[in-house]
Parts: structure tokens; sequence; C-alpha cells
């Protein structure tokens, strides 16, 4: 027995220590979406997500900051920026040549309140749906400076899109843009952005942080060709084959991380779920399920792969 517990405790040890290495493993995914009118050139999109940053993870941010040799067209962040008020600072420098390029945002519930300890056991019994941070956003104690995030990300020409609807002028082309607050804490209102896509733009994207199959139907059903998220850090701790574990919301584990499918009502749309690059500073690790960024190609649908 004893040494059936002591094989237990060891594996146990040594995937915690796997897991904070891999948190530190960056890497960038790349796909090809064909959502482009045939003989359309390519639009290269960044899709940033959930980096969590303190100012002291310089690796995190040299990461950020060599994003830019990707040249994108777009640069797309879906939410929960910073984990502390100094990260802001290095988080813009490290964006640095990114913030001259078009660019969107939304936030997640982490651009308005710091992360504060939780039984990371908590997400497996908590269910898909719980919503535990409401309840924080009005304590002073955890707040962040969120107007001042919104306001130095805007003042380089990004568009904070929660609940809001846009075009943009990306590589010679129109590209609508609509996105939600945070579904996982009720932060989304989408109806007061919903309706008939713009059939002037070229290009469609629905943006939001947390993939809810609310948010994601209303989009579907509106026609989005295209829509990402962030939010379930693709599980986090996955299995061995990276399928998570858990989502933290509403939809099931197969759509929780990378590129598929969504389906509503007979209608379909290309998603993109991003794992992110970070983590909370109380559960700095993470299981075949390494962080990352993505460049996402949108190409003609008559594209040959």
């Amino acid at each position: 027995m004893k040494s059936l517990m002591g094989a237990g405790f060891g594996f146990g040890a040594s995937m915690l220590a796997g897991g904070l290495v891999e948190a530190h493993a960056f890497l960038i995914r790349r796909h090809r979406i064909p959502i482009l009118a045939p003989g359309s050139a390519p639009i290269r999109v960044l899709h940033i997500s959930d980096l969590h940053l303190l100012a002291r993870q310089d690796d995190a941010l040299r990461f950020l900051a060599g994003l830019a040799a990707l040249e994108p067209d777009l640069v797309v962040s879906t939410g929960d920026h910073v984990s502390e008020a100094s990260a802001i600072a290095p988080m813009m420098a490290a964006l640095g040549t990114l913030l001259r390029l078009p660019g969107v945002f939304v936030f997640g519930s982490n651009d308005f309140v710091k992360p504060h300890f939780r039984n990371p056991l908590g997400y497996l019994w908590r269910g898909a749906t719980g919503r535990h941070q409401r309840h924080h956003a009005d304590d002073p104690a955890l707040a962040l400076p969120t107007g001042e995030l919104r306001d130095q990300l805007a003042s380089h020409g990004w568009t904070y899109l929660d609940d809001v609807d846009t075009t943009l002028s990306v590589a010679g082309r129109r590209v609508q843009l609509r996105g939600t607050g945070d579904a996982h804490v009720g932060r989304d209102h989408y109806d007061a952005v919903a309706g008939p896509l713009d059939t002037g733009a070229d290009v469609w994207l629905g943006v939001t942080h947390a993939p809810y199959q609310r948010v994601l139907n209303a989009m579907v059903d509106d026609g989005f060709p295209l829509i990402l998220a962030g939010h379930t850090h693709g599980g986090q701790v996955c299995l061995p084959t990276g399928r998570p574990i858990v989502t933290n919301c509403d939809i099931d584990p197969g759509h929780a991380k990378g590129l598929s499918r969504w389906e509503h009502d007979g209608a379909a749309a290309w998603m993109y779920v991003s794992a992110g690059m970070g983590t909370s500073p109380y559960a700095p690790y993470r299981l075949f399920c390494r962080p990352e960024a993505a460049l996402l190609t949108l190409v003609a649908s008559d594209t040959r792969e």
C-alpha cells in the first residue's frame, strides 16, 4: 500500500512539475479558414487571448513582442489581458508595432477584477455554467483599472468591441466586426447589436470572450462565417490526447479549443477558441494544453489546400 501511495504521489508531483513547465512553452498555431469570396487575396488575423499578464512575466512579454514578426493584417484580442495593474505598461510596450495595425478587443471578467484564490478542483464540481466572479465586481480590493486599460488600447486606434458593431478597413477590404461583453459573468448584450450583416462588407467576424451557446447561436443565426473567442484556456489541464476535461462554460469539450464548426438551426460558422497565453497566478500550470497565439489566414472559399 505504501509503495502504491508513493508511486501515486510521485506521479502527481511529476505531472504538476510538467504542468508548471508547459505553462511557459508558448507556441503559434496556424490555420487557413476559407471564408473569403472566390479569387480574394488572403487576410492574416492574429488572435490573442487570456494573457493574464503579471509585470514580472518576461517570457510571456517576449513572446507577445515577437508576434509582430508574423505581419498580420488585423489583431483580435478576446480578453483577460492583465492580472495586475502594473502589467498594463509592459503589455503595451510588448504589443509595440502591433498597435499600429487595425485591432479590436473585448474584455473578460479579469479585465475588471484581479484573480483571487479559488480551489482549482472547484471547476470539476461547479459544473460548466458556474458564474463565480460577478459578486466580486464591486470589491475595491480586487478592482483593476479597467478604464485605463481600455483607454490605452483605444488610444492606438484599436476598437473596444464589447456589445459594439463596427466596420474597419483591413488589407484593402471592409471587415465587419461584432462583439459582446463577457457572457460568463452576464455582461453580454447581443440584442443591442443583433441584425443582418452589412452586405457592403467583404468579411464578417464575430468576437466574444466566453463562447456561451446563446452568443454563438445568435451570431450564427445572423450569418457570421467566423467567430473568435477565448476564456476556456483550452481546458488548461487536458487529457493526454489534448481533449479538455472541463470547458468553464456551456459548450462541449470538442469545441473548447482550436478550430471547429459551430452549428445551429441548419446554419454553421467556423469558430476558433484560443487556448490563451496565460493562467491565473494561483493556478500557474498547463497540462497537454500549451499556451498559444493563433495566426488565422482567411482565404478564398475556392482555395485548394
